[in-house]
């Protein structure tokens, strides 16, 4: 079964009895990344090698053996040692869901906002995995949930809690929303915006080269219906948009598909030259590619330009 494929069974099911204590979508981003050798980075070495680095408060959930105790005995407070290797890497995604991520064509298995939740579980649990810490922030014209970064095991569980939770909302303003969160971002974090990236291209490159200027890593996983790729409709056809606001249109689609086409070419253009001259990562996916496969091909490509 395709990851596309268990999108579409895993959401309308809930039998296991894992799932008790797991929910649907991290069970799926299991399977996803089950398959897949690669991690995002090389991964971090235990042992005599880990060098101190800092102190951070105690979470419920942090192994009781890092615990600093002479920390606590000078200060009353209980703190965790952290390392160099443990360190050096934190992540944020942030994840659209914007009323037109909500699209789902006659021919996919989920809507492009269910393939990006999934997307997201599954780069927070190969994160985790590599003792990496992860947050989260979802948004559409506005910030709605936000989740600071945390390495531990069972902070994946909230992650996957507040995607599953969250619903689809109005129209998008990426770029306002990279500069209302900015200062929220770790410093020289790696940032991973999942989106179709359906906004004003200057005003989204601008705000991602704000990212880079600020020393963040920045990768942008645009997400796309197949239809929105090869426009199928003929005829007259009623086009209702998914955020509010915009007026429902009966148009001959035979007419508009080819200045549909261009138009999403030269949109798809400029959005391409200005992550390159950036630095910015930027990889399209069709929810008709299985999740696995495009984490795999996107990870294999980033592990041979590292």
């Amino acid at each position: 079964m395709s990851a596309s494929e268990s999108t579409a069974s895993v959401f309308q099911t809930g039998s296991s009895a894992n799932q008790r204590t797991l929910s649907n979508l991290q069970l799926l981003a299991r399977r996803v990344v089950e398959g897949i050798g690669i991690g995002l980075h090389q991964s971090h070495q235990k042992g005599a090698s880990l060098t101190f680095k800092q102190h951070r408060a105690y979470v419920p959930g942090d192994e009781l053996r890092r615990l600093d105790w002479r920390a606590f005995a000078r200060s009353d407070r209980h703190y965790i040692r952290e390392y160099e290797q443990e360190t050096n890497l934190r992540a944020t995604l942030l994840v659209d869901l914007s009323g037109s991520m909500g699209y789902q064509g006659a021919s996919s298995a989920c809507s492009k906002g269910e393939y990006a939740k999934l997307l997201a579980t599954s780069i927070a649990t190969l994160l985790v995995q590599q003792q990496d810490a992860v947050g989260l922030v979802t948004f559409d014209s506005n910030i709605h949930s936000v989740v600071q970064a945390q390495s531990i095991p069972r902070h994946l569980q909230l992650l996957a809690q507040t995607l599953e939770n969250s619903n689809y909302g109005a129209d998008t303003a990426i770029a306002e929303i990279i500069r209302l969160a900015a200062p929220r971002f770790p410093p020289r974090g790696l940032i991973l915006l999942i989106s179709d990236c359906l906004d004003d291209v200057p005003s989204l490159v601008k705000s991602l080269a704000l990212l880079r200027h600020n020393h963040h890593e920045v990768v942008v996983f645009q997400i796309f219906d197949p239809d929105e790729l090869t426009f199928p409709f003929t005829g007259w056809t009623k086009f209702e948009s998914l955020e509010p606001g915009d007026p429902v249109q009966l148009a001959d689609a035979t007419a508009l598909k080819r200045t549909y086409l261009e138009n999403l070419a030269t949109f798809r253009a400029e959005l391409t030259m200005g992550c390159r001259q950036y630095g910015v990562d930027l990889t399209p996916i069709a929810t008709n590619e299985p999740c696995a496969e495009a984490l795999s091909r996107y990870l294999s490509q980033r592990n041979r330009r590292k």
